[in-house]
């Protein structure tokens, strides 16, 4: 892994990125986003974790985020670890889940292929975090995860897609409130 892709500054805000294994589309049920924004709730309230944007999206998630207990990486292991234990859950759970097997059989073959992996493999295992220091790439990165929807062709504005900080930044807190910090908005 590259030194520009660690967590160096302990204390530092990040942008990060992960996706499912093999890019599988698993984010397409509202009960599978509820995963992901229950999560960074517990994550909030166990792990020290404070979130400043983010953005859901089918195959991949961007967060900028802090550890208040200045451990990002073991903050985003446990989100990821939670997750997963939890979307394979519901997925196993779920009868209207059309490709269920499929996904699971996916999940069951990419751990196969990872030694310390049991059962299922979810996420990728790379995150690509890099520090946020100045607000030229802070505003960048901002624009990057409030646009992933618009130029995926989903929405045509940032703030039409349900499951994303720029609601937020909008006034809307529906689905996640985020946490305030003097470079968004």
């Amino acid at each position: 892994m590259s030194r520009n892709y660690k967590f160096h500054n302990l204390s530092a805000a990040y942008f990060v990125s992960f996706a499912t294994v093999n890019w599988i589309d698993v984010f397409t049920r509202q009960i599978y986003y509820n995963v992901l924004a229950e999560s960074v709730n517990y994550c909030r309230k166990n792990k020290g974790m404070e979130l400043f944007a983010y953005c859901f999206m089918p195959i991949h998630v961007h967060f900028i985020f802090r550890s208040t207990n200045e451990d990002p990486a073991g903050l985003l292991r446990d989100y990821k670890t939670h997750t997963s234990k939890k979307m394979i859950q519901v997925i196993t759970e779920n009868e209207q889940a059309s490709s269920k097997e499929w996904m699971l059989w996916m999940f069951e073959r990419a751990a196969k292929k990872k030694g310390n992996v049991s059962q299922y493999q979810f996420w990728q295992h790379h995150n690509k975090p890099i520090e946020l220091w100045r607000a030229k790439v802070i505003k960048q990165k901002l624009d990057y995860i409030h646009n992933n929807p618009v130029m995926s062709g989903f929405v045509t504005e940032p703030t039409a897609w349900k499951y994303s900080s720029a609601r937020n930044i909008a006034g809307d807190n529906t689905v996640l409130k985020i946490d305030e910090i003097g470079f968004l908005g």
